[in-house]
């Protein structure tokens, strides 16, 4: 016990490989923040400073990080072209075929090969093996609405059976 109050640097050392451990399993930004703090504590108990000026150090150094830091971090990870879709965006606008019937509140379609809950978009009940479009994506259902009928005849089949 009494090496690591005269080695107080270790101990800051194993609480920043921690919080970057845990930062590598949420992903999230918040556990790094903490980990830079831990390293300020570090430098500090290096320093030769006590053990309560490595805490207010580490302290401070977590909040700037997470007050200052991170918000700007956050805005360049999420920075993209704004035409860029995410997955569930993509689903938007394409065919769906029921593969029971489909309310209000319940059904299930198939959508380019995988299997979702739906429910029709304005509550209307949609029978099974009706050509479906997805209007949106609420979660993990589908809202769904008849399919327009092609202009220039039948539309071959988009979804795998």
């Amino acid at each position: 016990m009494d090496w690591l109050l005269d080695n107080g640097w270790f101990l800051w050392l194993v609480l920043f490989l921690g919080l970057a451990a845990v930062e590598t399993l949420t992903l999230d930004l918040f556990f790094i923040m903490l980990s830079v703090g831990a390293l300020g504590g570090l430098f500090a108990a290096l320093a030769g400073s006590g053990a309560v000026l490595q805490i207010v150090v580490f302290a401070v150094v977590s909040l700037l990080m997470i007050l200052l830091v991170r918000p700007i971090a956050l805005r360049h990870l999420k920075k993209g072209p704004a035409d860029r879709l995410d997955n569930m965006d993509r689903l938007v606008g394409s065919t769906a075929l029921a593969l029971e019937p489909v309310t209000g509140l319940s059904g299930t379609v198939k959508i380019g090969g995988d299997t979702w809950t739906a429910r029709s978009a304005d509550g209307l009940s949609l029978p099974a093996g009706a050509r479906l479009s997805v209007a949106r994506i609420e979660g993990a259902t589908a809202v769904v609405e008849p399919a327009a009928p092609a202009a220039d005849g039948p539309v071959p089949p988009t979804v795998g059976g």
